[in-house]
């Protein structure tokens, strides 16, 4: 499996998480094990992708646009999120979540990126993206907090 198909089936796993496992079910009509095999990067599944229409219903019910964003890096571009975007974190424990998920994502991009002895320019660009969604989070977090403590 290439790198770029493990990236995608790495952001289509960060996507149902985020909407979770059992609203992603009932939002796509299919079953957890459908959705698992379109993450999965065992080689049966390798191949397997999810559906456009199944990415935009998730996507419009995560807090992120994970796929859409690992589509955009793959091609060279970048994607500008909207900060009003239906899901966002309404809790520190939510950020907690979401600071997890980005750290996790961070992490895993860094792993692929280190694997052969060297960090390309578009594989440190992805870190520096997801280092920027990771940085979201902490200042969405602050304010948070902030206002806790007002």
């Amino acid at each position: 499996m290439t790198k770029m198909n493990r990236y995608l089936k790495k952001h289509t796993e960060a996507l149902v998480k985020d909407v979770g496992v059992e609203a992603a079910c009932k939002l796509t009509g299919r079953s957890k094990a459908t959705l698992g095999r379109y993450y999965s990067e065992s080689e049966e599944h390798a191949d397997r992708y999810m559906p456009l229409d199944a990415v935009a219903s998730l996507e419009a019910a995560a807090s992120f646009p994970h796929v859409t964003q690992a589509l955009a890096e793959i091609n060279g571009n970048t994607l500008e999120v909207a900060a009003g975007r239906k899901g966002n974190a309404t809790s520190v424990n939510s950020n907690v979540v979401a600071l997890a998920q980005r750290f996790a994502l961070l992490m895993s991009e860094y792993n692929q990126s280190i694997a052969d002895g060297v960090i390309t320019v578009t594989e440190a660009k992805r870190m520096l993206s997801e280092t920027l969604e990771l940085q979201k989070v902490l200042v969405e977090m602050k304010l948070h907090l902030e206002d806790e403590t007002a």
